[in-house]
């Protein structure tokens, strides 16, 4: 099957239109405080997921501090840090949710025909389920050579091995999980997609506490392996439900043929899988170059990157949420209302993560102190740990921007098209397709760069140094490369936005450190280096225009002006009668 012969999945679409008004039905997308209380419980699971997420990490360095054990672990943690985005929030998203997206669009606009994302389903699912076994069983079976290609000179490569060997179950569960929570947020269903990482780390927590005397740091291998599983089936029964309810309404006739059908293209995967595993690279080049430091350095770059991405995942929510309307304004043709998304999304993920970056620059000694110095993690790891996070958190706004950016690339070519896409066989289009792995490669070119020309005098700081230019490196191609797909942002209007947030962070990062510095205490550096950032970053981002600043800081100013003083009543005056049942919904002047 390729590209040039597309196979035909489901019934006509209508052609894509300039501006579409949705289409009542189950898929259409809803109104009103839709993306607020989207993000809300996106935003809740997600802090519940990471604070536990941050608890693992914090068991995992109490137990087993930083040395050639827990590196030993961590270069079997790639296995699932690789299939996680690749799996989960990246390449699976970026493929299956368009897919779904365009499903919906057709059975909004044919209700007769018979339900396309039942027929997605069973012409996806059931291949990729083959797929994800034979790339787990691979992995076990290859994970002595896997531990030797990516750190060579670990000093107990048998422990690795056998952790390897655990962690490559996760392929399957997290590759189902990632499917499944993209057809729920291409329906509008959040929860349960956002409480996967939930399930996730409390499995880890469960066989960590009750295995790791006995297990050592095996026992967090398995925790990762039986933590996937509980991902997975979390999804399964909203999932099974979603179908069910979509089907109700359809025809079941025989789907009729034209030049308008809904189509695979399976040769579209390979960009994006490439894209991710590119990606993913930046990890593999730290394993790579780290191993060949001193026992602890790769614990101590990856508690860096745990922190520091913390500062990231806020932003990504905000993307990750109104995701599936882009897809569904691009698949329905509406280019104008998928960029004008777009463009809000960048300035409200950079918002929120260069208010995260300059906390973590003021704050990283006493973050880090508080979070993992105590057992066997001791006050020189925490001092390495807090210098390479500094360094890390210069890359922390190109990973947001990155994450914004991508999602809408991929959908404009998704695996599931129309067959009357007047560019589905064009080859300039075509090679558009490889763009972001080009740019990655780029990016990962510096990073290899970098990490090679500092290491032998930085050390880990030099690795974070080259994950921060190369990371950078590539979200600039990336945003020139969204325009060349066919999304017109206004660059100078994003630009001079991101421009005004990073001097609000600049200077709210120096006035957090200096009221952090006089404290000699973990707990009270890092809420009041916190609270002078929040306050610095609020004033500095409205007096320079900052639109994502300035409008919540004038809504909370007016609504404070608003809200009504309590009247004092003089001494004796009459209690008014409190209201009645009959005066609800009365207002003054008969508003």
């Amino acid at each position: 099957m390729t590209a040039d012969r597309p196979t035909v999945l489901a019934s006509p679409l209508p052609a894509p239109r300039s501006a579409p008004e949705p289409p009542p039905g189950p898929g259409r997308a809803p109104r009103g405080g839709f993306l607020a209380k989207a993000f809300g419980i996106t935003a809740v699971l997600s802090a519940a997921g990471s604070g536990l997420g941050l608890l693992r990490d914090l068991l995992l360095a109490r137990y087993f501090g930083a040395n050639q054990g827990t590196d030993a672990f961590l270069v079997a943690w790639t296995v699932p840090e690789t299939a996680a985005p690749l799996l989960i929030e990246d390449a699976m998203s970026f493929i299956m949710l368009p897919a779904f997206a365009l499903a919906l669009v057709l059975r909004e606009e044919d209700p007769d025909a018979p339900d396309p994302v039942r027929q997605l389903v069973r012409a996806t699912l059931p291949w990729l389920l083959i797929a994800l076994s034979g790339l787990a069983l691979a992995a076990a079976l290859g994970a002595p050579e896997l531990v030797d290609l990516l750190a060579p000179g670990l000093t107990d490569p048998g422990l690795a091995v056998t952790c390897t060997r655990i962690t490559a179950i996760t392929v399957l569960p997290f590759g189902v999980a990632g499917y499944l929570a993209a057809a729920l947020r291409a329906h509008h269903r959040f929860t349960a997609p956002a409480g996967i990482y939930v399930a996730y780390n409390l499995g880890i927590l469960g066989v960590l506490l009750a295995g790791h005397a006995y297990l050592g740091v095996r026992s967090a291998a398995l925790g990762v392996a039986f933590g996937s599983l509980l991902m997975a089936s979390l999804l399964v029964g909203p999932f099974l439900r979603r179908l069910r309810e979509g089907a109700a309404g359809t025809g079941t006739g025989r789907s009729r043929r034209s030049r308008n059908a809904l189509v695979l293209m399976p040769l579209a995967l390979l960009p994006v899988a490439s894209f991710t595993l590119t990606r993913q690279s930046q990890v593999f080049v730290e394993r790579y170059l780290g191993s060949a430091l001193p026992p602890g350095t790769i614990s101590h770059l990856n508690y860096a990157a745990k922190v520091s991405q913390l500062a990231m995942t806020a932003g990504i929510l905000i993307c990750t949420v109104t995701f599936p309307l882009v897809a569904r304004a691009l698949a329905a043709g509406d280019v104008t209302a998928a960029r004008d998304r777009v463009e809000k999304d960048l300035g409200q993920a950079a918002a929120v993560v260069l208010l995260g970056t300059s906390f973590l620059m003021a704050c990283a000694p006493a973050v880090v102190s508080l979070l993992f110095q105590r057992g066997a993690f001791g006050p020189r790891d925490t001092e390495a740990t807090a210098e390479v996070i500094r360094v890390y958190s210069f890359g922390l706004p190109a990973q947001a921007l990155i994450g914004v950016i991508i999602r809408p690339y991929f959908s404009l070519r998704p695996v599931v098209r129309r067959a009357d896409d007047p560019g589905a066989g064009a080859g300039g289009k075509r090679l558009l397709d490889w763009y972001p792995v080009a740019a990655m490669l780029l990016g990962l070119a510096v990073t290899v760069t970098v990490g090679l020309l500092a290491t032998p005098r930085f050390g880990a700081l030099g690795l974070a140094a080259g994950n921060a230019a190369g990371i950078t490196a590539t979200a600039a191609l990336l945003l020139r490369g969204l325009v060349l797909r066919g999304i017109p942002l206004r660059l100078r209007r994003v630009l001079g936005g991101h421009a005004r947030l990073v001097a609000a962070a600049a200077g709210a990062t120096v006035l957090g450190a200096a009221a952090a510095a006089p404290v000699d205490d973990p707990l009270l550096d890092t809420l009041l280096g916190g609270l002078a950032v929040v306050l610095a970053f609020a004033v500095l981002g409205t007096c320079l225009g900052a639109r994502e600043v300035r409008g919540p800081v004038l809504a909370a100013v007016r609504a404070v002006r608003r809200a009504p003083a309590p009247a004092l009543a003089p001494a004796g005056a009459p209690v008014p009668n409190p209201p009645t049942v009959a005066d609800e919904g009365k207002t003054p002047h008969g508003q």
